[in-house]
């Protein structure tokens, strides 16, 4: 990932209009990748929720929203609908995660935008849909994960439901978007014709749940909770060593003797009880009282060697910070330094997509809000006269 700004999708322009995750996390992958984001926000004082998604200076606010320019523009106002509007002429995105409702009351519907571009592309993110009978549901992520399955399925068995340690509902979600939006990019080159874009909270969750949904689809089985063994499959999952943990993943049978040779049990390999994968899920729990007393015996680092000598899937389990202390983490290059005036090189996360050409660029951080207002209008023909009116008019 390079510091200068990246080329791949320059001379894309989006109007952020979002807060909170899922919409940032949609609206940065454009941003990392070249496109001019333009992220718009109420005058100080206009919006109720002012300051919901955390402190502007903050590692969150500056991982989401860097590689942005910023304008304040009141779009409850008559003339600040007015300048959305010149904006959206010149703009090929636009992406909100308001209620459902709140576009129709703006007049930032599609429709609305549609009759003034007709090749703009409205992203929409909700929690549960922009129609049906939740559709005026306020939605977090945590409710998603409960409505989606996810918590039901987190967490020891017999425990209770468990959120899951990251806002799974709110990325996912905006990643899709972020995938709807380039579809419609591409549709748009042949027919010249914009589109409205969905995605929700709700359904993200859902199709992230994916095999387990799919075997209550299919097969008609509710998926409990396994804690950290994997559902179906068994030796995988978290198993204690001398001085810690590790994560273990046996697949396959080649794999299931590999590793019987690797642990020092051969006879484990063909013993009755394990010989197969219906077995060793049926016998799971005295498999795992067997490998817990042979797992005790070494660290883990002596067993991660052995694991990888015998090219048996295993991974030690870190904290954040052993995770970016990794030499093949720092090797991915997932920490991004990018220059504060302030506070000198901040680090930030990276964009895990690697590309040949055009890679990902973070270049430049949260700027301060409204930073860009002269600038951006006066791209948009308004003279400094016609500005500086906005500004004491609380427009802008």
């Amino acid at each position: 990932m390079t510091t200068s700004p990246a080329p791949a999708l320059a001379g894309l322009r989006i109007l952020d209009l979002t807060r909170v995750r899922a919409g940032p996390t949609c609206c940065r992958v454009f941003a990392d990748f070249g496109a001019d984001v333009i992220k718009i926000e109420a005058p100080a004082g206009v919006d109720p929720n002012e300051g919901m998604s955390g402190a502007r200076n903050g590692a969150d606010m500056q991982n989401l929203h860097r590689n942005k320019r910023s304008v304040t523009l009141n779009l409850k106002s008559p003339k600040g609908l007015a300048v959305f509007k010149r904006m959206v002429a010149a703009a090929d995105v636009v992406v909100e995660n308001f209620r459902p409702d709140v576009k129709a009351r703006l007049g930032i519907a599609y429709e609305d935008l549609k009759a003034v571009n007709p090749r703009i592309i409205l992203a929409s993110i909700s929690g549960f849909g922009q129609d049906g009978p939740y559709r005026h549901r306020p939605g977090f992520d945590q409710i998603a994960q409960g409505m989606g399955g996810l918590m039901w399925v987190t967490g020891l068995p017999g425990q209770g439901p468990v959120r899951a340690g990251i806002a799974v509902a709110d990325s996912s979600a905006g990643l899709y978007a972020a995938i709807g939006i380039l579809v419609a990019l591409q549709e748009r080159a042949r027919s010249g014709e914009g589109q409205w874009v969905r995605s929700s909270l709700l359904q993200a969750q859902i199709a992230m749940m994916d095999f387990q949904a799919a075997k209550y689809l299919i097969d008609g089985e509710v998926p409990q909770q396994a804690g950290n063994d994997h559902p179906y499959t068994t030796p995988m999952g978290v198993v204690r060593t001398a001085d810690g943990w590790i994560n273990i993943g046996v697949g396959g049978q080649g794999q299931w003797r590999a590793f019987c040779e690797a642990i020092g049990e051969p006879a484990l390999a063909t013993h009755p009880d394990y010989d197969c994968q219906e077995n060793r899920l049926r016998n799971r729990d005295a498999l795992k009282d067997r490998l817990a007393a042979v797992f005790a015996r070494r660290t883990s680092q002596a067993w991660l060697t052995a694991l990888e000598e015998a090219h048996v899937p295993a991974g030690p389990i870190y904290r954040i910070d052993e995770v970016f202390a990794d030499p093949q983490v720092q090797h991915l290059g997932m920490a991004v330094p990018v220059e504060d005036a302030e506070r000198g090189t901040l680090q930030l996360v990276g964009q895990p997509i690697e590309m040949t050409r055009t890679p990902a660029a973070v270049a430049s951080l949260l700027p301060a809000a409204g930073a860009h207002n002269d600038e951006i209008l006066a791209e948009l023909g308004l003279g400094g006269d016609e500005i500086e009116a906005l500004r004491k008019e609380r427009v802008i």
